[in-house]
C-alpha cells in the first residue's frame, strides 16, 4: 500500500518524493524503527532527519463492506498536523488504487474526478470499469412498424386472409443474454428476445430472435444482428384486376396469375425467418438499466422498423 501512495503522490507533482531506498537507508543509520512511526512526534522527527519538508503517513482499514482511507499531512518545520483527509469508500477493492489517487487529490486540494469519486464513494451509484460486465437481462415492450405488402395483409380483413391489425403494434418480451467474450469495456454476446406481438388488435404473433451483441460498458452504447423466427399462417395467392387478394385455390379455371406465398388467416401455420439489425445505448440510474434500442429488419414484402425499452437491477453491494 506505501508502495501505492508513493506511486500516487509522485504523479501529482506537487512534492519532490524522497526515494524510497535513501529513506531506508537514512532511517536505519538513525535508529529510527519506521514499523512503528505514526504519530506525529515520531514523524516530525523522522522528517528533520531526512531533511523533509512534509511527511505522510495514514492507513487504510475496512469496516465490513467500506474501505476507510485515511490521511496525515505532517508540516516538519511547524511540528503541526497541515491537514487530514479521511474518505469512506465502497468495498471495490479492485479500485484500490483509484481511491488511493482519489484521497492523495483530496489531502492537496487538487481536483478530484468527481464522477469517479461518487461511483466509489456513493453505494448507490455502481462503479463502472474495464472490469464491469454489464448484464441486461429483463423484460423489454416497444412498438413495431410494418410496410410494404405485408403490413397491407396485417390490415385487411379476416374475410380477405387479414389480421385486421394495425401496421403499427405493440411488442412484449423478455431477453435473456450470456457474454463469450470481454476485453476491456468491450463485451460479446449471446442474446435470445422472446416477443410477442399484436396483442392490442387482439392477436398473438410470437418470435424468437437470437443475436450476436457487442457492448461498450463505459458510454453504454450496444449494437447486434441476428435471425428471427416467427410463426406465421401463409398461403399461395395472388391480385387480382381489381387489386384484392385471392387465394390460388379459388382461381377461376382457364385463369393464369402469377401466384405468389404471402400472409393469410385462412392459411397454414409456417415458421418465417428474417434478419435483424439492432442498435441503442443503455442508460444508468444508480443500479437501475434502461436499454433502449431501434432495431430494422428487412425483407422484400415489406421491411420492420421498431423501437424497444426494458430495464434491469444491476446487484448492489451488501451493506
Amino acid at each position: 500500500m506505501g508502495n501505492m501512495v508513493r506511486l500516487e503522490l509522485e504523479k501529482t507533482n506537487v512534492f519532490e518524493v524522497l526515494d524510497k531506498y535513501d529513506v531506508e537507508d537514512q532511517v536505519e543509520k538513525q535508529g529510527i524503527d519506521v514499523s512503528d512511526c505514526y504519530g506525529k512526534s515520531c514523524l516530525i522527527a523522522a522528517g528533520k532527519s531526512l531533511g523533509a519538508d512534509k511527511m505522510l503517513s495514514g492507513s487504510v482499514d475496512r469496516f465490513g463492506e467500506k474501505i476507510i482511507i485515511i490521511l496525515r499531512l505532517v508540516d516538519v518545520q511547524n511540528e503541526s498536523i497541515e491537514k487530514t483527509s479521511v474518505v469512506e469508500y465502497i468495498n471495490e477493492q479492485p479500485e484500490i488504487q483509484k481511491m488511493v489517487m482519489i484521497s492523495i487529490a483530496d489531502l492537496l486540494n487538487l481536483e478530484v474526478n468527481e464522477i469517479l469519486k461518487e461511483q466509489l464513494v456513493n453505494v448507490e451509484r455502481p462503479v463502472v470499469s474495464s472490469k464491469t460486465k454489464v448484464k441486461l437481462n429483463g423484460p423489454r415492450m416497444g412498438v413495431t412498424f410494418t410496410g410494404g405488402n405485408t403490413g397491407e395483409r396485417l390490415m385487411a380483413n379476416k374475410s380477405e386472409g387479414g389480421y385486421n391489425m394495425y401496421p403499427v403494434t405493440s411488442m412484449f418480451g423478455y431477453q435473456y443474454e450470456v457474454q463469450y467474450l470481454s476485453a476491456g469495456d468491450f463485451q460479446a454476446l449471446l442474446e435470445m428476445l422472446a416477443t410477442v406481438n399484436g396483442l392490442e388488435s387482439g392477436s398473438f404473433v410470437p418470435s424468437v430472435t437470437l443475436m450476436n451483441g457487442f457492448r461498450f460498458n463505459k458510454n453504454g452504447w450496444e449494437f447486434g444482428f441476428g435471425p428471427t423466427f416467427r410463426a406465421v399462417k401463409t398461403a399461395e395467392g395472388y391480385y387480382d384486376e381489381g387489386n384484392q387478394w385471392v387465394l390460388k385455390r379459388d382461381m377461376p379455371e382457364g385463369a393464369d396469375y402469377s401466384t405468389k406465398e404471402a400472409i393469410d388467416y385462412r392459411g397454414d401455420l409456417k415458421l418465417n425467418t428474417s434478419l435483424l439489425i439492432a442498435a441503442g445505448k443503455t442508460f444508468r440510474s444508480g443500479y437501475l438499466n434502461i436499454p433502449v434500442n431501434v432495431y430494422f429488419s428487412p425483407r422484400k414484402e415489406g421491411s420492420i422498423v421498431g423501437v424497444s425499452f426494458g430495464f434491469n437491477v444491476a446487484k448492489k453491494p451488501k451493506m
